[in-house]
C-alpha cells in the first residue's frame, strides 16, 4: 500500500509539475505583446527603421512581454476604411487628419479630442509638397504655374483615394489662389489646366512613384518632400532634381491610438508607448533622417540644411477646417469630379 500511496504521489507530483510547464508556458505566450500600425502608402521605410528601435527599447524594459509591430500600409483613405470594416488596427499614423477623424465620425472608435492627446495636434512631425523632375529639370519646372503648362505631364496620387493627392491638390489651389486673390475665375482656370495634365491617377503615393520611375510616365511627380528626397536616394541623386515651391502647404502627420480596439486587443500600455515613442529625441533623429520635418527644434537646425525654406500655409488659412474642405472639395460632386468632368469635355 505505501509502494502503491508514493507511486500515486510521485505520479502526481509529475502531472503537477506537467501542469506547471504548460501554465507556465501559456502564461509566457500570453505575455507576447503584438502591435499593428495602420499607416500611408509612402510610410514603410520610415517604420521600417523606427520600430526596431522601439521594439528594442521596450523588450529591454519589458523583457517578459516581448513585443512585435506589424504594419499595414496603403492610402491613408483605403486605411481607414479597413480600420471601419474591421480591421484591429491598434495606432494609426496617417498623413492627413480627416483620414483619423473618420474613425470617430463613423466609428466611434476614438473620441471626438483625439488631437489632445499629443503636442502639436497630436502630429509629431510634418511635411510639405516637392517636385520631383528627370535630369537638368529639361522642362524648367520651378513654380505651380509651370505645371499649368501645356508641355508638361503630371504624377501625384489620386486626391479621392490619397492623403498625398488631397494635399497636393490643396497646395496647387492656395498657391493660384494667393497669386490671384481676388480673381476666383483665373484660379478655377488654373486648377482646371493642373488636372488635365495629370497622367495617371494612382491610388497612393507608392503607385505615383512606379509611374514616374519605372514606367518612366511623366515630367514631374508631386508628393511628399520626404518621400522625393527618399526617392532621389534610391534611385539616383544624378538621375533626379527636387524642386520645393516657394509658396506651399503644411502638410500635418497626425498619430492616435485606436480606443476600441487596443480594449479588445489588450494592448493599451503598448499602443500609447509606441506613439510617445514617436515624440522621443531618438525617434525624431531618424523621422529627420528621412526627409520629415520635425518638431524638436535642435534637430530641425542639426537638419537644417535638408529643407530649403518655404513659405508654408495653414489648410486652415486658405480653405477653412478640413470637414469643410471634404466637403467642398472631396466629396461625391464636389469641386475635385466637376473640374474632372469638366476637363473631359
Amino acid at each position: 500500500m505505501k509502494i502503491v500511496a508514493i507511486k500515486n504521489k510521485l505520479l502526481s507530483g509529475v502531472a503537477t509539475l506537467l501542469l506547471f510547464a504548460s501554465l507556465n508556458a501559456y502564461s509566457s505566450s500570453a505575455l507576447a505583446v503584438g502591435l499593428l500600425n495602420s499607416s500611408y502608402d509612402i510610410g514603410r521605410e520610415l517604420f521600417l527603421s523606427l520600430n526596431p528601435e522601439f521594439e528594442k527599447q521596450w523588450n529591454e524594459q519589458n523583457p517578459q512581454n516581448k513585443l512585435t509591430i506589424k504594419q499595414s500600409h496603403a492610402g491613408s483613405s483605403k486605411q481607414a476604411l479597413a480600420i471601419l470594416h474591421g480591421l484591429r488596427a491598434d495606432v494609426v499614423t496617417y498623413n492627413q487628419v480627416t483620414d483619423v477623424q473618420v474613425l470617430h465620425d463613423l466609428g466611434n472608435l476614438i473620441p471626438a479630442n483625439w488631437q489632445q492627446r499629443f503636442p502639436n495636434n497630436s502630429s509629431p512631425y510634418y511635411s510639405t509638397m516637392a517636385f520631383l523632375v528627370r535630369k537638368d529639370n529639361p522642362k524648367h519646372i520651378r513654380t505651380w504655374e509651370d505645371l499649368v503648362r501645356n508641355d508638361v505631364k503630371l504624377i501625384f496620387p489620386n486626391p479621392k483615394t490619397s492623403g498625398n493627392g488631397r494635399y497636393t491638390y490643396l497646395a496647387a489651389w492656395g498657391a493660384f489662389q494667393q497669386k490671384n486673390p481676388h480673381n476666383p475665375a483665373k484660379v478655377h482656370q488654373l486648377m482646371l489646366r493642373f488636372l488635365q495634365n495629370v497622367e495617371v491617377f494612382d491610388t497612393g503615393g507608392r503607385g505615383a512613384t512606379t509611374s514616374f520611375i519605372e514606367r518612366g510616365v511623366g515630367d514631374v511627380l508631386i508628393s511628399f518632400e520626404s518621400e522625393v528626397n527618399n526617392i532621389r536616394k534610391q534611385y539616383g541623386e544624378d538621375n533626379y532634381q527636387i524642386i520645393v515651391p516657394s509658396v506651399n502647404i503644411l502638410a500635418e502627420f497626425p498619430v492616435t491610438w485606436v480606443d476600441k480596439n487596443i480594449e479588445k486587443n489588450g494592448t493599451e500600455i503598448a499602443a500609447k508607448a509606441y506613439l510617445n515613442y514617436l515624440y522621443s529625441s531618438a525617434a525624431q533623429q531618424i523621422i529627420a533622417s528621412f526627409n520629415y520635418r520635425v518638431i524638436d527644434q535642435n534637430i530641425m537646425k542639426a537638419h537644417q540644411s535638408r529643407f530649403p525654406v518655404t513659405q508654408l500655409f495653414r489648410l486652415e488659412e486658405q480653405f477653412g477646417s478640413w470637414p469643410q474642405v471634404m466637403k467642398t472639395h472631396f466629396n461625391t460632386g464636389g469641386t475635385l469630379e466637376q473640374l474632372l468632368m469638366e476637363g473631359r469635355k
